[in-house]
């Protein structure tokens, strides 16, 4: 191949993006304790369902965000499906939900869905070229496969199952080794091959011939070993070689250098790139065996290294990565060898500049405390410890500065523009830093040196100063210093001494305080003083205030530790008569730490533990999660300012969160709901027979106990799903999955009939939605549950009867009472069977309790006698504390025998007329009809101590327990929904109290 070495042009400082370079990719990782069977990942992808699969030193697992099916050498792999070698090097998804694996050392293995078994092509004749398989790719024609081993290429046909050798064939170049690595075939049906000793292809009709360059450079790399080949949006192949980088090889077949990633002292540093990916924003991702993964962007020639950074656990989890792969809704996968890290480039709504010392633009010190932007648009933040960092988005830079004195232990918590365009810093006292060469000088007003500064305004030639001692003002010209102080003889005064925001408002200065706010008019003396009198509703609704901006409309917006007050009509002289955002309406915490509102009217607004937007118009509140790029959890008060771009910037604990109003994420496949697995009886159904939206599972047999495990197959944020499920007429309303468990549907002794299984999952974020999918779910009936045999009993018990009438016609009359007798036995045995049906029906198969159902059922019953007589009862639902943890360390038989010990220590404390059943998992309930809320408080600690007490003993074990509990008595007419809502939330109150405790559900 002849070839021009065309370079590119050089990379810019910067992309299009002004935030580009302080912006970075927030991993997530899937690892050894969420159930991965080694942490080294190898090869990831994702099937026909959407469920990702991961190839690992030690098995293969299958995940659906929540769960992992593991396969391995070991007998206990998943549904007894074993691997002949757990060492997986490659994967590739079939069309019938299946795999192609391929295994360091057992070949070629496919997976089959509808057995859950492993297939093993052989190796030899009329198998594989060698046991060792390095990669998988997909040709062109259908069901046909290139693969590459140790000993050359296959073509395997898994529609017939034949494979033939396809290298090493006569007419082959000379030179070209077994061993290849990588194969692909191209749009125009060239078979690429990377072997140990170079790049070599095979043109339709032809035979493998190695490719040449006249460029020395691009023919070093050539003859280097190929790990990886891609084909990109512009049909031009990229080659990763062992040693020296990447090149590509353009559509006239001419090789060309990437400038900073071609050659050995490229971003891969020598390292081997193992493979390549192509977002759909032209973004080429790279992974490199020991420096990460590198990103190239086509349009702007832009390269970036991701990599491990020990000081910010969001970062890529390790350096030697070996796939990249982005599944159906977006997001980007790295194999590494500490698990499997996936970052989502669609949430970029929002992002974080996080710290870490080790990277030159992320900050010094994670505490942002201040946000301020000066003239010249460079954003200031003020940082725990006396740290400042400025960035400056034009030239893309981030400087570090450290104020010096008693300063420099403070956090930076105010800065303003002096007369003379200097920038003062407030923290503990003063200092001036010039703006062109960031010289620093401290103690600029001697006389409030120790003091601790919380806010700073310009008004002329003065200087407005905030702190815990009042309000100061400083003339810069004379330098006569001026305290004001809370006097509480004096109305006129400031309305308290912690002075936290000053804003300069029409014809007025407005001084935000912890006790309310004071007004400075303009030529007036004194303050007019606003604060929250709970006699008039329309007041300041908490005295605890912030930050504060107008609209395009001229309202008002006010951020206070009571929600969002704001000013339909503002009027600089009042009256003053707020509004309020708050808890009704939607937030989820309504102590505002800080404020701004877009270009678009509408309200960003930090909190203690989030972000919301709100909508000047409607007031409608959306809260910001993770799939919109949020991740830090807690802000800090006051800190936020506008970006020159129009971006909104707070302040956190753990970094700067930016968010980009204006921002559209990508169409993206909308995220599935889908059945991840089933178990009937506790036997696992094949793969293949698990249902889709509106698919079928069937029960036979004499057990009725169904497990259906479900997920929203999105992978973005888990703990930010919520989940619930219904049985239609099995359930009276939607069973709730509670926060952190795998979300799962379990029935047991179900009747037999047909049911509509529901399943929810609904999302938090801008784009909050609920995703919904159902399941038909035919319970056959057992064979002295059928109609026929009931018609067939009806009529034997019909034709018995007769035929006695006949044999006391034609024996003796005697005989009479001894026939009669053996027809009630009859009528008595097929009652006793009913009862025992209907029994059966309603207890728990494990504890012989009620079960759910059953315990509703008669619940209500207690709450309709309730409801007609005015006599009260009390709901109890009690939690083993930790019951997963017994699992995980005795065993499931053993927490088997921890539920049914529970369950007789609670029965065992219940009166005659008292209901008690098993909820469902670990959670108890108690219906105590007559009970008052105390009376049932006083039976639910005696409970409560008496399992504390119990040593549950399973086998060798000793086991402990604490159980946690939720109270709640009826009032009438209330639901019983309602009153469970009620016991479930005193019992969450109880586990975020620490658990092992009571609470009662407030009236």
């Amino acid at each position: 191949m002849g070839a021009a070495s065309a370079a590119i042009p050089p990379t810019p400082t910067i992309g299009l993006d002004p935030w580009a370079v302080y912006e970075t990719a927030w991993f997530d990782t899937v690892g050894v304790a969420d159930g991965l069977p080694h942490s080294t990942t190898t090869a990831i992808v994702q099937d026909t369902r959407g469920v990702i699969w991961i190839g690992t030193f030690g098995g293969l697992a299958r995940y659906d965000g929540y769960r992992m099916q593991v396969f391995g050498q070991e007998p206990d792999a998943y549904a007894g499906a074993v691997l002949p070698d757990a060492y997986v090097r490659d994967l590739m998804p079939l069309a019938d939900g299946g795999l192609l694996i391929g295994t360091n050392a057992g070949g070629l293995v496919r997976f089959d869905p509808v057995t859950t078994r492993f297939h093993v092509y052989p190796v030899g004749a009329g198998g594989t070229s060698n046991g060792k398989i390095f990669s998988i790719a997909r040709a062109r024609e259908r069901n046909v496969f290139w693969i590459a081993t140790e000993g050359g290429i296959d073509r395997v046909d898994v529609g017939t199952g034949k494979i033939t050798h396809e290298s090493g064939q006569p007419g082959d170049a000379k030179d070209m080794l077994a061993r290849t690595f990588v194969v692909t075939e191209d749009k125009a049906g060239n078979l690429w091959a990377g072997a140990d000793n170079g790049l070599f292809v095979r043109h339709p009709g032809g035979r493998f011939q190695r490719v040449v360059s006249e460029d020395p450079a691009v023919n070093e790399i050539l003859h280097d070993q190929v790990w990886a080949l891609f084909e990109d949006s512009q049909s031009r192949l990229w080659v990763g070689s062992g040693q020296s980088g990447a090149i590509y090889i353009d559509g006239q077949g001419h090789g060309q250098l990437v400038p900073g990633f071609s050659g050995k002292n490229g971003m891969a540093r020598r390292r081997t790139v193992r493979a390549f990916h192509e977002t759909p924003q032209h973004v080429l991702w790279a992974a490199t065996d020991g420096a990460g993964v590198v990103t190239y962007d086509l349009n702007t020639h832009q390269l970036r290294i991701l990599s491990h950074d020990a000081a910010m656990p969001s970062s890529l989890p390790g350096d030697i990565t070996r796939d990249v792969f982005q599944d159906s809704t977006g997001n980007i996968w790295v194999a590494t060898e500490l698990g499997a890290a996936h970052y989502d480039p669609n949430g970029r709504k929002v992002f974080s500049v996080l710290p870490s010392p080790l990277q030159p633009h992320t900050l010094s010190n994670a505490n942002v405390h201040s946000v301020f932007v000066d003239p010249r648009g460079r954003v200031w933040l003020g940082l725990g410890m006396g740290r400042i960092d400025v960035l400056d988005l034009g030239k893309g830079t981030m400087r570090h500065l450290q104020l010096g004195g008693e300063q420099a232990e403070r956090d930076v918590q105010a800065f303003v523009v002096a007369p003379d365009g200097s920038i003062w810093a407030g923290a503990q006292g003063i200092s001036r830093i010039d703006p062109e060469t960031f010289a620093l000088r401290s103690s600029m007003i001697p006389s409030l040196d120790g003091r601790l500064i919380l806010a700073m305004q310009r008004d002329g030639n003065e200087i407005l100063i905030g702190g815990y001692d009042g309000l100061f003002k400083y003339d810069t010209v004379t330098g006569k210093l001026i305290q004001m102080r809370h006097d509480p003889a004096d109305p006129a005064s400031l309305v308290g001494d912690q002075v936290r925001h000053i804003v300069r408002m029409p014809d007025a200065w407005w001084f935000a305080t912890i006790s309310g706010i004071s007004i400075a008019y303009d030529g007036q003396s004194g303050f007019v003083n606003l604060h929250h009198d709970l006699a008039d509703p329309n007041s300041l609704p908490q005295d605890y205030t912030g930050s504060m901006a107008f609209d395009s409309h001229h309202r008002l917006w006010l951020g206070t530790f009571g929600g969002i007050a704001y000013l339909d009509q503002f009027h600089p002289h009042g009256p003053f008569q707020f509004g309020l955002i708050g808890a009704r309406e939607g937030l989820v915490n309504s102590k505002i730490n800080a404020l701004l509102i877009d270009h678009d009217d509408r309200v960003w607004a930090s909190m203690a533990n989030g972000v919301a937007m709100v909508d000047t118009a409607s007031h409608r509140v959306s809260d910001l999660g993770i799939r919109d790029g949020l991740r830090i959890p807690s802000y800090i008060h006051r800190a936020a300012a506008e970006a020159p771009g129009g971006e909104l910037m707070f302040g956190g604990l753990g970094g700067l969160t930016v968010i980009r109003p204006y921002w559209v994420a990508p169409q993206i496949v909308p995220p599935r709901m889908a059945v991840t697995h089933v178990s009937i009886n506790d036997k696992p159904l094949p793969l293949a027979d698990i249902p889709e939206d509106g698919g079928r599972i069937t029960i036979d047999g004499d057990g009725r106990n169904l497990r259906v495990d479900f997920a929203l197959l999105d992978y973005r944020a888990p703990m930010e799903t919520h989940y619930a499920y219904r049985m239609d007429d099995a359930d009276t309303g939607w069973n709730e999955v509670a926060h952190g468990i795998p979300p799962s549907a379990i029935y047991t002794n179900l009747a037999s009939g047909t049911y509509t299984l529901r399943l929810r999952a609904t999302m938090r974020g801008l784009d909050a939605r609920t995703v919904e999918t159902s399941v038909r779910v035919d319970v056959t009936p057992r064979w002295y549950e059928s109609p026929w045999t009931l018609l067939a009993a009806v009529a034997l018990a019909v034709a018995a009867f007769f035929g006695l009438v006949s044999l006391r016609t034609l024996y003796l009359r005697r005989r009479a009472e001894l026939l009669q007798a053996q027809v009630d036995a009859r009528t008595r045995d097929l009652k006793a069977a009913n009862e025992r049906l209907d029994h059966l029906a309603g207890t728990d198969e494990l504890t012989g309790s009620l079960n759910r159902r059953r315990f509703l059922e008669q619940a209500e019953r207690v709450r309709q006698g309730a409801a007609n007589d005015g006599i009260p009862f009390s709901l109890v639902l009690l939690d083993i504390d930790d019951f997963k943890t017994v699992n995980d360390t005795f065993g499931h038989l053993a927490g088997d025998t921890v539920i049914r010990e529970t369950m007789r220590v609670i029965s065992s404390m219940c009166r005659a007329d008292d209901l008690a059943g098993r909820f469902g998992g670990e959670e108890f309930i108690l219906c105590l009809p007559g009970a008052l809320a105390e009376h049932a408080l006083d039976i639910t600690e005696r409970v409560r101590h008496a399992l504390a007490a119990l040593v549950i003993v399973h086998g060798d074990y000793r086991i402990r327990i604490t159980v946690s509990a939720g109270v709640a008595m009826w009032r009438s007419p209330e639901s019983l929904n309602s009153l469970l809502g009620r016991a479930d939330e005193a019992l969450y109150e109880a586990k975020n109290d620490g658990r092992n405790r009571s609470r009662i559900a407030g009236l």
